[in-house]
């Protein structure tokens, strides 16, 4: 195989990788996964005004145990709030504001909305403070942190009853509230007798500069006879999406393994793709065929659906691109976890068989207590924590209680064709450099330039091998001729072509490998710059210019297309910095290493060179038309960068020719030579005569 070809090929290999990447990112990833080990949250009805019955749980439980059925006073619903927002939308360290403000509602003692303080809605014409709790709509709202099935068994049973009481379904009783501080209450009683058998008390408690939200929860035995009971409680759910392109919202549940967190992960598109094949009819000859050719579990899919096996739950959470709120049961100490399982994972969606999910749709987890033991008049506390706010790695760890529980799992890294084990820590390095040099710059700080300051530090520490690199291709490329010639010549022995071929790679002092291994050398690099700034929090809302690109984490607006014209794919808004990304790229392009001998000898050769430097400048502004504008300018930083140093670079081997040419080429030690040492000049010199 040709040098020229092998490079080309390697080109295109990456090429294909980052664009397959950016392409998952414009239409978001399907994949053909089967069922999760849970239903869909079907459409119920509503509660009656005055009692709310117990209803059937769900399948697979025990026969029923002799206990009284439930029932409670269903009360109007009445909402309260917590915490703050504030007129002027910034990241502070202030410890009397506060991070996020809070509604919380009756209905199943929950969450209803939460607001961050510090982030706007990057709303330009109406902005306000984040909304990154909301409501979901399944049959009916579904709101974080609400409690849902409770199921009673005596106290040395070992199994429970057929029935569970719908506490989501329940408006619990506001008992009090202030500016930090709200408690709801809910009595249940045997519904035949009305005689009171359990009391839940839940508080929710907030403060200035803390990302937590605290609840309390509590079981009072009311009944006069010891009984057990388990209860259920849905984890946040209503994260918005962040990013245009793809919905990055997933599920994440961190387990301790041997004194070590380890985190499983599953996005909302694949969950709710899962869900639609456990009710989609499996007969028919199109679904049976279809099943032949649907993917396997993904391992992190398999890990997701057994993850309640055995190992001790640490925290589960509902990540975005930019935020995360993370649901910690707390345990008496840090390593110590408390007794809360991971239930399941599900999406809830009315109109769940369309193609694509309803304005007010998302996905969702469940968490479970092990059996409570209540003695007469006895009681039980389960404390949680939840976390939300950006998935800020300085953040994490400035935090003993986040560092120690691994928060920073939540910060998805795409490394392309590395692994994350590999891209995660040179991002964290590069994101921790960004912010220095933004912190240097003072009242002068721009992430803009600071995006393209780094991209020209890089460049320059990787110019040594970037520059033997480009030497080692030319030399390659000088060669063609007489490769072909030695292919041609020993056409019908291998042997011979292969031994023939090395001897001139080492009369001319070349490697096939010494062009193509400083590329992938660096491949590390650039992917886990281009994730730095993809991923990072601190690009969301931060300008360039006053008049373009005035959100990095956005696409750049120039300018809104007239009479409301909207080209299919492209939008209503014309994005200028791709369009210079492609003019850049075809410079760049035009300056690659290239051979004219060994073109106008193979005409194959300059058909390729000619494809390349067509398609690279159209696929990339294609692709990432609609990309983060910090991502972007990155890339077209870079692509400028290379091609100031490829002219540096040609320069200096066009000069290095002409000296050959003429025979002048200086012995030195860069050459392979030794450099004569020069004798010393004496102080003084003296005359013979």
């Amino acid at each position: 195989m040709k040098a020229r070809t092998v490079v080309l090929f390697a080109l295109v290999c990456f090429v294909v990788l980052c664009g397959m990447l950016a392409v998952d990112a414009v239409r978001g990833k399907k994949a053909e996964l089967p069922p999760l080990a849970a239903e869909v949250q079907p459409a119920s009805p509503a509660a009656p005004v005055d009692v709310a019955p117990a209803v059937e749980p769900a399948a697979g439980l025990s026969a029923a145990q002799v206990m009284p059925e439930l029932a409670a006073v269903n009360r109007d619903e009445r909402t309260v709030t917590l915490g703050a927002t504030y007129p002027d939308i910034r990241r502070t360290n202030d410890p009397e504001r506060y991070k996020f403000k809070v509604e919380l509602t009756s209905a199943g003692a929950a969450v209803k909305t939460a607001w961050l303080s510090e982030f706007d809605n990057r709303d330009l014409k109406a902005l306000a403070p984040l909304p990154l709790l909301s409501p979901l709509d399944g049959g009916r709202a579904v709101y974080s942190l609400a409690n849902t099935a409770l199921r009673i068994a005596p106290y040395n049973a070992t199994e429970f009853g057929t029935k569970a009481f719908p506490l989501d379904r329940l408006n619990w009783q506001l008992i009090a509230s202030n500016a930090d501080t709200a408690t709801f209450r809910a009595d249940l009683m045997d519904q035949n007798t009305a005689q009171p058998v359990l009391r839940l008390s839940k508080t929710y408690r907030v403060r200035p500069g803390s990302y937590d939200l605290t609840c309390e929860l509590t079981v009072e035995n009311l009944s006069g006879q010891p009984l057990q009971t388990m209860m259920e409680l849905r984890g946040p759910v209503g994260l918005t999406r962040e990013d245009i392109r793809e919905d990055t919202r997933k599920i994440v549940v961190a387990y301790r393994k041997e004194n070590a967190i380890e985190t499983r992960l599953m996005t909302a598109v694949d969950i709710r793709h899962t869900e639609q094949e456990k009710i989609r009819p499996s007969s028919g000859f199109f679904t049976q065929l279809k099943s032949l050719f649907s993917k396997p579990v993904p391992p992190q899919v398999k890990l997701l659906l057994d993850a309640d096996k055995g190992l001790p739950l640490v925290w589960a959470a509902k990540t975005n691109k930019y935020f995360a709120a993370i649901l910690r049961p707390v345990g008496a100490t840090l390593t110590e976890s408390a007794p809360v399982r991971f239930l399941r994972a599900t999406f809830y969606d009315t109109d769940l068989m369309q193609s694509e999910p309803a304005e007010h749709a998302g996905a969702g987890l469940l968490l479970a207590t092990e059996p409570l033991a209540l003695t007469a008049g006895g009681t039980q506390t389960l404390t949680f924590e939840l976390y939300m706010g950006p998935k800020d790695k300085s953040i994490f760890e400035a935090n003993e209680v986040y560092r120690k529980l691994g928060y920073f799992h939540t910060i998805d890294f795409r490394g392309c064709c590395c692994p994350s084990s590999l891209i995660g820590p040179l991002a964290f390095g590069i994101i921790w450099l960004m912010k220095s040099l933004y912190t240097l710059m003072g009242p002068l700080g721009n992430y803009g330039v600071v995006i393209i300051f780094l991209v020209f530090i890089v460049r320059l520490l990787l110019h040594p091998v970037t520059k033997h690199s480009q030497v080692s291709m030319m030399k390659m490329q000088k060669l063609g001729p007489k490769m072909q010639e030695i292919q041609k010549k020993y056409a019908n022995n291998k042997q011979e072509m292969n031994r023939k071929m090395m001897e001139l790679y080492r009369e001319m002092g070349v490697s096939p490998v010494s062009g193509m291994l400083p590329m992938f050398l660096q491949m590390p690099i650039w992917i886990a710059l281009w994730t730095a700034v993809y991923t990072s929090i601190d690009l969301r809302g931060q300008g360039f210019l006053p008049f373009w690109i005035t959100d990095l984490s956005a696409p750049d607006h120039l300018f809104k297309l007239p009479f409301n014209l909207a080209i299919p794919y492209f939008g209503d808004y014309f994005n200028l910095l791709p369009i210079l990304m492609g003019v850049v790229m075809y410079a760049q392009q035009k300056l690659m290493p290239s051979s004219q001998a060994s073109a106008q000898a193979n005409p194959q050769v300059a058909q390729q060179q000619k494809m390349m430097m067509i398609m690279m400048p159209l696929m990339f502004p294609l692709m990432l038309y609609h990309g983060p504008s910090g991502v972007n300018l990155y890339i077209m930083s870079s692509i400028g960068a290379g091609v100031i140093e490829q002219m540096v670079i040609r320069k200096h081997i066009r000069q290095r020719e002409e000296l050959e040419a003429m025979g002048t080429v200086p012995v030195t030690a860069k050459t392979g030579g030794k450099l004569k040492k020069k004798k010393p000049k004496p102080l003084f010199k003296f005359n013979k005569s």
